[in-house]
C-alpha cells in the first residue's frame, strides 16, 4: 500500500514504537541521536493511550544506566510521568533512585570543587553557562574531566531527578521495597550530606521515611490504658496527633475534646482551599523512655519495642496548636483502631516505660 494510502492518524509512531526506536539507539550506541528520539517519545506521550503509557514505564527505566548524562534526567522525568499515569512504580522505580543517588554524589562534588577553587555563589543552572562551571571544576589531580562533566550536569539536572523520585516514592510499595534494601537509608545519608543550599530535600526525605500499614502500640498513662492501632500514609507527627484524638477520644476511649470534623479531615484525605485552620493539641507524646516526641517530626521518630512502634501518652504540659493539614498533600492519610489492650496487657507494657522528662530536660 502506499504512503497515499495510510490513514492520517498513522502518518506518526504510536508511543510505544517511538520507545522501541529509542531503544534502538541506546543499543546502538549513538548518543548524538538519543536526545531526539527522546523528545519523540516526549512530544507523543499525551496522546497515548493509558495502556500504552503503562507499558513504556518500565522499558524507558531500563534505558535509564546506560542514556547519555544531560538526557538521563530528562528521560527519568519521562518515567515519572509514566509512573503517574498508570506505570507500575515498582518496576520503575530502582532505575530512578539510582539516578538520583548518582546525581546526588555529582552535585555535591561541584559544591566541593566549588570552595576548593575560590568559593562564591554557586552557578544558577537557570542563567549561567555549564561549559564554564565545567572549566573551573575540572583538575586531573582531582576531578578528572569525565567527572566534572558528570558532576555539572547532576548539578544542572538534580532536580529532575527529585521530581522523577518523587512520582515512584508517593507508591507504598516502593517506600517499603527502598527502605528494606537500604536504598532510602543511602539518600538520606546523602540528603543529609548535602551542601548545595539550591536544593532542599525536606518533602522528599519525609516521603520516603513515610510509614504505610504501620502498628502502633499506644499507652495513655493518665487512664492506664492501652491501644493497638494501624497507621498509613502519615507524613509528620501533627497529622498523627489529630489522628489519635479524633480515634481515641473521638471514638470514646478516652476524655477529652473531639478534634474539629474539617481538622480530621484534612488530616486524612481532604485538601486545603487557601483558608488557615487551626488545629489544637490533646496529648504530650512520649517515647517509652520518657524523651518527647516532638510534632514536628515524623511517625518514624517512634520508637519500635518488641517489634512494635510504641508511644506514651501524657497529659498537655501547655496548649500547642498548629495549621491543620497533611505535610505532603498528595498522600491520603489514616489511622485505624484494631483492638483495645486489656487492662493487664496495658499495666505490663506501661510498667516497662519511663516517666516523662520535665519541659525543662525537653527543652535543653
Amino acid at each position: 500500500m502506499s504512503s497515499d494510502h495510510v490513514p492520517p492518524h498513522r502518518q506518526q509512531p504510536t508511543l510505544l514504537e517511538a520507545v522501541a526506536a529509542l531503544e534502538a539507539v541506546a543499543v546502538a550506541g549513538e548518543d548524538e541521536r538519543f536526545g531526539p528520539a527522546l523528545g519523540l517519545v516526549g512530544g507523543l506521550f499525551g496522546s497515548a493511550a493509558p495502556a500504552e503509557v503503562a507499558a513504556a514505564g518500565p522499558r524507558l527505566a531500563a534505558l535509564l544506566p546506560d542514556a547519555p548524562p544531560f538526557p538521563r534526567a530528562h528521560l527519568a522525568m519521562v518515567v515519572g510521568a509514566c509512573v503517574e499515569n498508570g506505570a507500575d512504580p515498582a518496576a520503575c522505580a530502582g532505575p530512578v533512585l539510582a539516578g538520583l543517588r548518582g546525581a546526588l554524589t555529582g552535585a555535591q562534588h561541584l559544591v566541593q570543587r566549588w570552595a576548593e577553587t575560590g568559593g562564591g555563589p554557586l552557578p544558577d543552572p537557570e542563567g549561567d553557562d555549564p561549559v564554564e562551571a565545567h572549566d573551573r571544576i575540572a583538575d586531573p589531580a582531582r576531578l578528572d574531566a569525565w567527572h566534572a562533566h558528570l558532576a555539572v550536569v547532576a548539578w544542572w539536572t538534580l532536580h529532575l531527578w527529585q521530581r522523577a523520585a518523587w512520582a515512584v516514592y508517593a507508591h507504598a510499595p516502593v517506600r517499603g521495597e527502598s527502605r528494606t534494601s537500604g536504598v532510602t537509608d543511602v539518600l538520606l545519608e546523602l540528603f543529609g550530606r548535602y551542601e548545595g543550599g539550591q536544593h532542599d530535600f525536606k518533602g522528599l526525605a519525609s516521603l520516603a521515611l513515610m510509614l504505610d500499614d504501620e502498628p502502633l502500640l499506644v499507652l495513655d498513662r493518665p487512664t492506664g490504658t492501652g491501644y493497638l492501632l494501624r497507621m498509613d500514609g502519615l507524613g509528620d507527627t501533627f497529622q498523627l496527633h489529630t489522628l489519635l484524638a479524633d480515634v481515641l477520644i473521638g471514638g470514646g476511649h478516652l476524655p477529652g475534646t473531639r478534634p474539629d470534623p474539617e481538622v480530621v479531615a484534612l488530616a486524612r484525605t481532604a485538601v486545603l482551599d487557601g483558608r488557615l485552620v487551626i488545629a489544637t493539641g490533646a496529648f504530650n507524646l512520649v517515647a517509652p523512655d520518657g524523651s518527647w516526641l516532638w510534632n514536628e517530626g515524623t511517625p518514624g521518630d517512634i520508637p519500635v519495642v518488641d517489634g512494635v512502634r510504641t508511644l506514651v501518652l501524657d497529659p498537655l504540659p501547655y496548649e500547642r496548636s498548629w495549621s491543620a493539614g497533611r505535610f505532603i498533600q498528595e498522600i491520603p492519610g489514616d489511622l485505624r483502631l484494631e483492638r483495645v489492650l486489656t487492662p493487664a496487657e496495658a499495666a505490663q507494657r506501661l510498667a516497662r516505660t519511663a516517666p516523662a522528662q520535665s519541659a525543662e530536660q525537653a527543652f535543653r
